[in-house]
């Protein structure tokens, strides 16, 4: 399977109407966070389709289709690293995570993050130090911070909630949306195993935490809890 053929695949399943809409769903007119993102149209079930049929594609070819301006190349190129992540040995693993982390450049949409960094970094780092997940939480680029909020989604889903919540904390002054929103689904998620443990959090936190992120942690209570919460976090 060459990445000649994968490209070809693509582009005849490319939809002009569909790429225009993507285009506005993810922001990327002059000034927003998608700034100058092509998009070609296919939807992700079609996407993970041409992911799968080129699964065995070479780490050196699917480096060169990450590298491209188009979104869904970007796109089958992570879904086609976490596949061979999962399916790989340890030593090779640990070889997907460097060629990842060297990347991140290209990892620059709030979908290719949430697509690739539990799967890929999550695991990899679940039962080793943290110091670069830390370290990423408090990079300038916003990609990245995203990452490392994501990473822990596998730790969450391990119930393994210290690192997630440790980095919610470092990423609660944070200055962007995209951040803010990533921060609360992580606390929801928490709080779906263990709403004790997310509102020990919301309550040393509510008079400082972005609405945006509140409402997202929020989600899941009661009406009259999280009319609670907001009114506190008002005052």
């Amino acid at each position: 399977m060459s990445l000649s053929n994968l490209t070809k695949e693509i582009q005849k399943q490319k939809n002009p109407q569909k790429a225009l809409f993507l285009q506005r769903y993810f922001k990327t007119g002059k000034g927003e966070y998608g700034e100058g993102d092509i998009f070609l149209g296919l939807t992700v079930p079609q996407q993970r389709i041409i992911a799968k049929k080129f699964c065995d594609l070479s780490l050196e070819e699917t480096l060169k289709l990450l590298k491209s301006t188009i979104h869904e190349y970007r796109s089958i190129a992570l879904m086609i690293l976490v596949w061979s992540y999962q399916k790989t040995s340890t030593v090779k693993k640990q070889t997907i995570v460097e060629t990842y982390l060297k990347h991140t450049t290209y990892i620059n949409n709030w979908d290719l993050v949430d697509a690739s960094a539990p799967y890929i970094l999550g695991d990899y780092l679940f039962t080793k130090k943290k110091d670069l997940l830390y370290k990423l939480a408090k990079s300038k680029n916003l990609w990245e911070r995203r990452i490392a909020m994501l990473t822990t989604y596998y730790f969450i889903k391990n119930n393994e909630f210290y690192d997630a919540l440790k980095v919610a904390n470092i990423l609660l002054r944070d200055q962007h949306d995209l951040v803010h929103k990533a921060v609360g689904w992580m606390l929801r998620e928490i709080g779906k195993r263990s709403q004790k443990t997310e509102e020990l959090f919301l309550k040393k936190h509510y008079l400082t935490i972005p609405r945006t992120m509140l409402r997202y942690a929020i989600e899941r209570f009661s009406k009259e809890k999280r009319k609670d919460y907001l009114i506190k976090e008002k005052h």
